[in-house]
């Protein structure tokens, strides 16, 4: 899958356009299944060095990690919506601390004060699309302008409607490849990881929330039921709305 030799800091992927990015795409999301994680995060910064990025949500960070390994200050994109846990926050300070990356704290276009001052107080349990829309949708899509790919810690085993997820995809919203190099990990695999390679974890993993978002809309999940259950609980929402 080489297109053309050049520096890490560019990628081999620079000189293609559209068309070349989604053919890179499919051959890769086909070639690349089954392969280690690691391998496809490889493939990725081979492919766009520094103009690709990986998003966090600060819950495990696995995803980090692979980052930290494969490019060592690597962007990694974390969304500030101004809702989160204080133990979401203080897992971003302290990847900011340990890991060698390059944490980019991205905040939407309003404060809360300002969108409660214009939309009315806590859109979230109003018209929690919205509020996802303006606080996470648009300000990632911002974020990610500059870059020609995306790494993201989505797996197929969260839910069923992330179980097709594949490893590599073009994005057609972003107009951009997006790489998902843990997708095929189990609950049980992400837990080895993050054991065998003694990394930091949100501590609410710890405290019964299994899938950690805006602390409003975020709440532990009955004992059996899916782990993304406790999101937006009982709205019938279960995605922020960023494309998966």
């Amino acid at each position: 899958m080489t297109i053309c030799e050049t520096r890490p800091g560019v990628g081999r992927a620079s000189t293609l356009d559209e068309d070349g990015l989604r053919g890179l795409a499919d051959r890769a999301g086909r070639e690349l299944e089954g392969a280690p994680a690691e391998e496809i995060m490889a493939w990725a910064f081979e492919q766009f060095g520094h103009r690709l990025a990986v998003t966090a949500s600060m819950a495990d960070t696995a995803m980090i990690h692979l980052a930290e390994r494969t490019a060592p200050g690597l962007d990694v994109i974390f969304l500030d919506t101004g809702y989160h846990f204080v133990e979401t926050i203080g897992t971003r300070d302290a990847v900011e601390q340990i890991y060698d990356v390059h944490v980019v704290n991205v905040t939407p276009e309003l404060t809360v004060v300002e969108q409660d001052a214009i939309y009315g107080k806590d859109l979230f349990s109003r018209d929690p699309d919205l509020c996802c829309k303006m606080r996470k949708v648009e300000p990632l899509g911002r974020a990610l302008a500059p870059y020609a790919a995306w790494a993201t810690g989505i797996r197929r085993s969260q839910s069923a409607r992330r179980a097709g997820t594949k490893v590599v995809t073009w994005d057609n919203s972003k107009k951009m490849i997006k790489i998902a190099p843990i997708a095929d990990w189990s609950d049980d695999d992400l837990a080895a990881y993050v054991e065998t390679n003694a990394l930091i974890s949100n501590p609410l993993l710890a405290d019964g929330y299994p899938s950690i978002g805006c602390e409003p809309c975020t709440s532990r999940p009955a004992a059996g039921s899916d782990a993304r259950s406790g999101r937006w609980a009982g709205t019938g929402k279960t995605e922020c709305g960023i494309q998966l």
